[in-house]
């Protein structure tokens, strides 16, 4: 039941970038350029997006599961770290230049162009370098711990 509930938050998601028009990298492009011809209308998106959501994560942080049953982990971290603006920054810098972030991509890949087929295999290299550099960083920070007796 879980995996059919995600597929339809994840065609209903998809839909709405595609009416929004948010899967035309020259829409996001066009909100980017502040100095030429800007384009509000990812601004728009944007505060529709976040007028529904607002009132639902409020009642979500009130749950311990979700409607179908399955248990809510929200996430608890609050720190902003040199981690999370490095990430920030990378992520910003490839929507930017891309005009593409995940989830337009990714609904973008019905459309037979290249450029959304592109944008999501350099994204999955960059999710797996990512988690290599994650293994290789938890595995000198064993082999030092277990050198020093921890």
């Amino acid at each position: 039941m879980h995996i059919v509930t995600a597929l339809i938050a994840g065609l209903i998601f998809g839909i709405g970038l595609i009416v929004s028009g948010m899967t035309d990298p020259a829409k996001v492009t066009g909100f980017l350029d502040l100095a030429g011809n800007w384009n509000p209308s990812l601004a728009f998106v944007m505060a529709g997006a976040i007028l529904i959501e607002f009132p639902v994560f409020r009642f979500i942080g009130t749950r311990k599961q979700s409607l179908t049953g399955a248990p809510l982990r929200l996430p608890t971290d609050t720190r902003i770290d040199r981690r999370l603006i490095a990430g920030a920054l990378l992520f910003g810098a490839g929507w930017g230049l891309a005009g593409y972030c995940p989830g337009p991509a990714l609904a973008s890949l019905t459309t037979g162009s290249m450029k959304p087929v592109l944008f999501t295999i350099a994204m999955l290299a960059g999710m797996a370098i990512f988690e290599i550099l994650e293994r290789v960083a938890a595995a000198r920070k064993r082999t030092a711990s277990s050198a020093r007796g921890d």
